[in-house]
């Protein structure tokens, strides 16, 4: 499932990417959610939790930074060693990884509400990202995994980074 999720989460990068590209008209028949319309969703979601100190980033990505950690900031260009959960807003959880030594991804070639959040926090801290679904993997979803259009909640702990 871990390296499942990690080639989903580079896939739908990617395949968010190509989406992106390709105009409506050009026969792809895929449409993102614009990122406010997502923010609705979102921000209904916050309400409802009664979270506090949430941000919203200029992307459109909401954050929670629940521990902020210490010393420097990775960059997209970093290597990262994470514990991660992803979750719907129901709070069903479509993937987790405890074993930081597992990961050891270049952020850039994940998904872009991941390039925005993660470098918000220090090497071991954590935060809460509120992934719109443009930022996430779109208008494609992830396989039979994560539906179109669909906005993600994940627990990030920066664990280590080169």
């Amino acid at each position: 499932m871990k390296k499942m999720m990690k080639i989903a989460l580079v896939a739908g990068f990617f395949g968010l990417m190509l989406s992106c590209t390709k105009s409506d008209s050009g026969g792809t028949g895929c449409t993102n959610v614009p990122v406010e319309k997502d923010a609705d969703t979102i921000q209904s979601y916050i309400t409802q939790h009664q979270l506090e100190n949430v941000f919203k980033d200029a992307s459109g990505l909401y954050y929670q930074v629940l521990q902020p950690g210490t010393g420097a900031y990775p960059t997209v260009s970093s290597e990262i060693k994470i514990k991660y959960k992803g979750y719907f807003l129901n709070g069903n959880v479509f993937d987790q990884n405890q074993d930081a030594a597992s990961t050891g991804w270049i952020l850039s070639t994940l998904i872009p509400g991941w390039q925005v959040g993660i470098p918000k926090i220090n090497r071991g801290g954590t935060i809460r990202l509120f992934v719109p679904s443009a930022l996430g993997y779109g208008c494609r979803g992830s396989g039979s995994v994560i539906p179109p259009n669909t906005v993600l909640l994940f627990d990030v702990e920066l664990v280590d980074f080169k």
